[in-house]
């Protein structure tokens, strides 16, 4: 109804998007040909008459762009809505550097032309430069020059464009940032590599020119003296070639270790609950698998990528410098040489992979039958068996006929196109050699550098691939450097004179990826220099998680953890793990030495006498000396050499050699042989060192727990009994209750 609903949207007869776009883009092409083509010309030599024509080209050019500028402001600005901003900034950014380019390329031709690098006659006047500009087919030739150019300056602008965070322009970014100060090395290895392709496509350049010489009368000394030359230059690139590659390797080097580096330190100093949340198998995946696919990409086929591209550009320079009408004629063979065999190529793949899979299941016929051949005779179903592999086969049949037909339709296209190009070569240059354009030299040197340049051109779309796969492992690569851990950063508090008091202040807990299931419920209790205070409870009642928190490993939900009054994110991490040593039940060693497994770890390389002096106190000294070896001996990977109970043994002296203020034990003697038990039993309770440490204990057996000075009873996250092994017994609850079940893990022993 009138006077409802939201206004009509201005500009371009309300239509909006790109339709309102593509609109104003044929506007300003038809006034480009209608007005400005002719126009601008005539009023240059209206308004310079005696400027020479060369000039006049300049400010025909320069002019051109300027309109061109402002009328994409102005066209598009009206014809886009008001309501797509986002779409007519898009509109803006490609045309804005196809304007430049379309102002640029005529006087740009025109130059090359007066300076006779196309060997093409000028007229007396010297005004054919100016009326030359303004010629129809060099209107369809600067489009066909600036369009590839406005092209390429768009996609560098949006890979280097500020704010432009999208798809592999930012991967790309990325990488150039992580080469560092090696990026300083590029400019060098780039002039090397540019000297290197110059000095090997001057030899179709000799060749060419030996055509023309052949037949003059000092041609003898025109020759050796070129192929002398000719021998220096394909040395000297060369050499240049081996200082290029030498020079990119050994950077390509330094990065990649860099790189390796890096993303395993971004991965070490996540939290603990993002390798619960990630399987291992995919972080190291990325940690080993990505980043080397990467690395290998850098160093062989970015290089390769490179070397085509630079040798890509110099051979199309050096093919307009020596025919325009040639190199057009190459150009526009182009999408037919590369394009069209990649689609075809796709096809075959296509067919291939059906083919492949309709042979799969004619050999799972096969196995099936020869599996089970007894059941095959006992039925007498050969002939059956049979009938069904041939029927595999015939389904195959017709997939077979096409991948071949196509085979053969990409096979021949790509023939058909390489002859055709050449034949098109031989007879545009015929007619330039016949109408004395060029000579017979020029030719050969041409179709030289045009066979050069198809070969580069596949080299850089067979490359290219590969790099945009690298692209993609890069991206994963950087989701883990970019990732910012929850857990809180290493606080500054050391001290010299610590403690070990510990206080669990109302602390509750749930897991990052369960955040409605709470492990921990209000638990306030303290752990005391000189005490062993164990804490018993039935499985999955959060004691390792009491232990996991006590480590720093997790945050609390709420409440806090105290180390002698001070909150333990607040600790220096190295510091606070030095005070703060655990032993859990299945304790993880390393495919290295026990001397290494024990001081693993430590800031300061310890004596063998403290080595052997903790050892002796865990119990695993009495193993380790029957080694031949000793304590250089390897035990495996993840102690595989080892038992449990020598495992446990080692780690107890892993934690020991620390001396530290708070030790816990998670069912850490769960393992040990009865020996060992009572080794343990007397650090824990007759030490003369116990008085220097707070000691929180796991455990299931009794003998430890009897003597402790509290007893914390943990039950559904929460503490429900706590006191001393007798006042529990008496209490008759919970406590007394596992005391008593008969075999069960809490019974007497």
């Amino acid at each position: 109804m009138a006077g409802s609903g939201s206004p009509a949207p201005r500009g371009c007869l309300g239509l909006r998007g790109a339709p309102c776009a593509w609109l104003g883009a044929a506007l300003l092409l038809l006034a480009d040909w209608l007005l400005l083509r002719p126009a601008l010309p005539a009023l240059s030599l209206r308004l310079l008459p005696a400027a020479p024509p060369l000039l006049r080209a300049w400010l025909v050019g320069l002019s051109r762009w300027a309109v061109l500028r402002l009328g994409a402001r102005g066209v598009l600005g009206a014809t886009v809505s008001s309501g797509d901003r986002a779409g007519a900034q898009s509109w803006l950014a490609a045309w804005e550097p196809l304007a430049a380019a379309l102002g640029l390329a005529l006087p740009g031709l025109a130059s090359a032309r007066a300076l006779g690098v196309w060997r093409a006659p000028m007229d007396a006047g010297g005004s054919g430069v100016l009326h030359w500009a303004g010629r129809a087919d060099a209107f369809a030739v600067s489009y066909g020059a600036a369009l590839p150019a406005a092209a390429l300056w768009h996609q560098l602008g949006r890979l280097w464009g500020p704010g432009r965070e999208s798809g592999s322009a930012d991967a790309v970014r990325r990488l150039v940032g992580c080469l560092g100060a090696e990026i300083r090395r590029f400019p060098l290895f780039l002039v090397l590599l540019i000297l290197s392709c110059l000095g090997e496509t001057a030899v179709p350049l000799f060749l060419g020119r030996l055509s023309d010489w052949i037949l003059l009368d000092d041609a003898a000394a025109l020759f050796t003296r070129n192929i002398t030359l000719m021998c220096i230059l394909t040395v000297a690139s060369a050499v240049l070639e081996f200082l290029g590659d030498g020079l990119y390797n050994s950077s390509m080097g330094r990065v990649h270790t860099h790189l390796h580096e890096e993303v395993f330190r971004a991965v070490l100093r996540q939290e603990t609950e993002f390798f619960q949340q990630n399987q291992t198998g995919a972080i190291t995946s990325r940690v080993t698998e990505d980043t080397a696919a990467l690395s290998k990409s850098l160093s062989e086929k970015l290089s390769l990528l490179l070397w085509y591209l630079v040798r890509g550009l110099c051979l199309l320079g050096l093919m307009l410098w020596g025919s325009l009408p040639l190199t057009v004629v190459t150009l526009l063979f182009l999408p037919l040489l590369f394009l069209l065999p990649k689609r075809l190529g796709k096809l075959c793949q296509g067919l291939a992979e059906q083919v492949q899979e309709s042979l799969a299941k004619s050999s799972q016929v096969a196995i099936e039958a020869l599996s089970a051949i007894l059941t095959v005779r006992s039925f007498a179903n050969e002939e059956g068996e049979f009938q069904r592999y041939q029927q595999k086969l015939q389904e195959m049949k017709p997939l077979s006929r096409r991948e071949a037909l196509a085979y053969a339709v990409n096979l021949s296209t790509s023939s058909f196109s390489g002859m055709l190009l050449k034949v098109a070569i031989l007879y545009a240059g015929g007619k330039l050699v016949t109408s004395g354009s060029a000579s017979s030299g020029d030719l050969v040197t041409f179709v030289l550098y045009q066979m050069q340049f198809t070969s580069a051109v596949e080299g850089l779309l067979f490359s290219y691939p590969s790099i945009q796969k690298a692209m993609g492992s890069s991206k994963k690569i950087f989701e883990y450097l970019d990732r910012i851990p929850c857990c809180p950063p290493s606080g500054p508090l050391t001290s010299l004179s610590l403690k070990g008091l510990v206080q669990f202040q109302d602390v509750s807990f749930a897991y990052a990826n369960q955040p409605g299931v709470p492990v921990l419920q209000g638990l306030t209790f303290t752990l005391r220099p000189g005490e062993v205070t164990a804490l018993v409870g039935p499985n999955g009642s959060g004691k390792s998680t009491v232990a996991a928190l006590l480590q720093n490993l997790y945050q609390p939900t709420e409440g806090r953890v105290l180390l002698d009054g001070e909150p333990l994110p607040q600790y220096e991490h190295q510091y606070l793990h030095r005070q703060v040593a655990a032993v859990g039940q299945e304790p993880q060693l390393f495919g290295r030495s026990l001397r290494e497994n024990i001081t693993y770890g430590m800031v300061y390389e310890p004596t063998l006498e403290e080595i052997t002096a903790a050892a002796r106190e865990s119990g695993a000294h009495s193993f380790i000396s029957e080694f031949p070896q000793g304590y250089n001996t390897e035990v495996g990977e993840a102690g595989g050499q080892l038992s449990g109970g020598q495992r446990q043994a080692v780690a107890l002296a892993r934690a020991l050699i620390r001396k530290p203020r708070v030790l816990i034990l998670d069912d850490a003697t769960s393992a040990l042989d009865a020996d060992s038990q009572i080794r343990v039993q007397q650090l824990l309770y007759d030490s003369p060192e116990r008085g220097s440490r707070s000691v929180l204990l796991i455990t299931q057996r009794l003998s430890l727990v009897e003597q402790a000075a509290h007893i914390l009873f943990l039950e559904g996250g929460r503490i429900c009994e706590a006191g001393t092994h007798q006042q529990l017994l008496e209490k008759r609850g919970r406590y007394w209750a596992m005391v008593q079940i008969p075999g069960g893990s809490g019974a007497p022993e």
